[in-house]
């Protein structure tokens, strides 16, 4: 029974897509295995629904009704899927989440950990890495992501919000080096500043303002860093031991701002801020688990991420509903 569902599903989205490789890239499986299934399929019924060449591929008149029936038989199960989960009060079962080191540990796990907490069938398992981890190959539920977004066509996205960036150093380091006022400032004694960075495997990452015109300003000044390093968790401790200038999200920061123990070093006229991003694997039906994971996070992250942030432009855009196939993007 489970082969033949898969062999109508490998159907209809070959019909649908128009041929087997955007199938296989919609059902997230391989373009053999949507083959395989449609020529199962056409030897059980003892019919070609097919017309296939080298170049393209159409239904024949015994699959263009096949196709029709299928198509509604479908949209009754997802019907049926809906309606079920939709009974459901609580979520059940495993949820996987993946996300980059820094915010899975400080902005993702907490809040998660509280819905785990509420609903004892709910098994949360998580994993944190920097690298973009395959949701489809490796079996994620979700992943967090910061940062601009490829396309693709097996993942949906939801904006969760930014991650603002501003420039910041301890008050023994400012005491010592005149603060810059602006980036223009910074740019132009950079010789006189020493930097704290952001280096990643490929080298130090540059730092990036946006300017009044909508453009995107970088600044990199390799020459002057005293101390680099691939957390941002670090190079705050380098901040506050006074080793020189650095960028880093304002929420990372709040704290030590608050206390005294770090500066802004100025105030950017248009701040610049990396989207954090709910990504999940496109289907038909969104599971409860993965909805209200996704729900709680667009609702409670934006208030942390503005901590420290900017007043004006701290709220991210408003999502219309976590099942929305908002952006495509590489995995």
């Amino acid at each position: 029974m489970n082969e033949r569902l898969a062999g109508i599903e490998a159907f209809v989205a070959a019909a649908e897509s128009g041929n087997f490789a955007l199938a296989a890239q919609r059902l997230q499986r391989t373009r053999s295995a949507v083959a395989k299934s449609v020529a199962r399929l056409e030897a059980r019924l003892g019919t070609r629904l097919f017309h296939r060449s080298t170049r393209s591929q159409s239904l024949t008149e015994d699959g263009q009704l096949y196709y029709e029936r299928c198509r509604r038989a479908l949209a009754e199960l997802d019907a049926a899927d809906a309606a079920v989960d939709a009974g459901r009060t609580a979520p059940r079962g495993r949820l996987r989440v993946t996300a980059p080191i820094l915010v899975g540990r400080e902005l993702v796990a907490p809040l998660l950990l509280e819905l785990a907490a509420a609903h004892p069938e709910l098994v949360l398992e998580m994993v944190f890495s920097d690298s973009v981890i395959d949701l489809v190959d490796e079996r994620f539920d979700l992943a967090v992501r910061s940062g601009p977004l490829g396309d693709s066509s097996v993942l949906a996205a939801r904006m969760l919000g930014r991650q603002w960036m501003g420039v910041y150093a301890s008050p023994g380091y400012l005491a010592r080096h005149p603060p810059p006022g602006s980036f223009d400032a910074m740019a132009a004694t950079a010789a006189q500043h020493r930097f704290v960075g952001y280096a990643r495997e490929h080298g130090p990452h540059p730092w990036q303002f946006n300017d009044e015109h909508g453009g995107v300003r970088v600044f990199d000044a390799p020459a002057h860093i005293s101390f680099s390093c691939n957390s941002l968790e670090a190079n705050k401790g380098a901040a506050l031991a006074g080793m020189g200038l650095t960028r880093l999200p304002a929420w990372l920061v709040d704290d030590a701002v608050q206390a005294g123990t770090l500066v802004r070093v100025f105030d950017e006229p248009a701040p610049y801020g990396y989207a954090l991003q709910a990504v999940w694997p496109h289907s038909r039906v969104l599971p409860l688990k993965t909805r209200m994971a996704i729900d709680l996070l667009a609702s409670r992250l934006p208030l942390r991420l503005a901590q420290g942030g900017p007043t004006v432009a701290s709220s991210p855009a408003p999502a219309k509903g976590p099942d929305r196939p908002a952006l495509r993007l590489d995995d």
